[in-house]
């Protein structure tokens, strides 16, 4: 069973989402939060598997808290469910280290389905996000397909590479050795199909829209 927290400033949102969760048995509420101060205080005590949060919320810097949070907590999944437009914030969002993007005019079944996907060790994006960026541009959207078959470890590793962390930093963050941290660059030039660390790091950026 995976421990879900819930980070809203809206009690229906924080309400809705137990009320749809409280009877799997594949997910356990520990957790609530409707600000940031909430937030960061009861990650620690409670260290939950999945974080569903809204992006805009009091005391907190949308992506700049997204990345904060999984510098501390690399190893918890990250749901952002927001009312902010997908075509903007959700690969952005995704390249800042969340598993997942679910907008909240999206159907109960694809917030599910989003959910399951990030616990079983997977990322999440709406198809439809990804036919949008088809039609706009074909190479970029060939680089979307590739970066939606990383796994969340080498979402993770890319992630600090991209914000220039070394080796070592990398290694200590995800408490990982640095000859594993060499392994996944590795399959991260293979997967992403570059030839070099800059190629890999301009490649990550190319997520990183608004």
């Amino acid at each position: 069973m995976k421990s879900i927290f819930i980070a809203d400033h809206h009690p229906v949102t924080r309400k809705g989402i137990s009320c749809m969760l409280k009877k799997s048995k594949n997910f356990e509420i520990v957790g609530k939060a409707s600000s940031g101060g909430e937030l960061y205080k009861n990650l620690r005590e409670t260290k939950p598997d999945i974080l569903i949060m809204e992006i805009d919320m009091p005391d907190i810097n949308g992506i700049n808290a997204l990345r904060s949070i999984k510098t501390e907590f690399p190893e918890m999944r990250v749901l952002i469910y927001s009312t902010h437009p997908e075509e903007i914030y959700a690969l952005r969002s995704i390249k800042s280290g969340a598993a997942g993007y679910v907008p909240k005019t999206a159907s109960t079944k694809l917030f599910l389905k989003a959910l399951k996907q990030i616990a079983k060790g997977g990322i999440f994006l709406n198809e439809e996000l990804t036919s949008t960026f088809t039609s706009r541009n074909v190479g970029e959207s060939s680089a979307i397909s590739r970066y939606k078959k990383l796994s969340s470890r080498e979402v993770e590793v890319l992630n600090l590479l991209s914000s220039g962390k070394r080796n070592k930093d990398i290694a200590n963050a995800l408490n990982i050795n640095e000859k594993t941290v060499s392994t996944y660059k590795t399959r991260l030039l293979k997967k992403l199909k570059v030839d070099n660390l800059a190629d890999l790091i301009h490649q990550s950026r190319m997520f990183q829209f608004g």
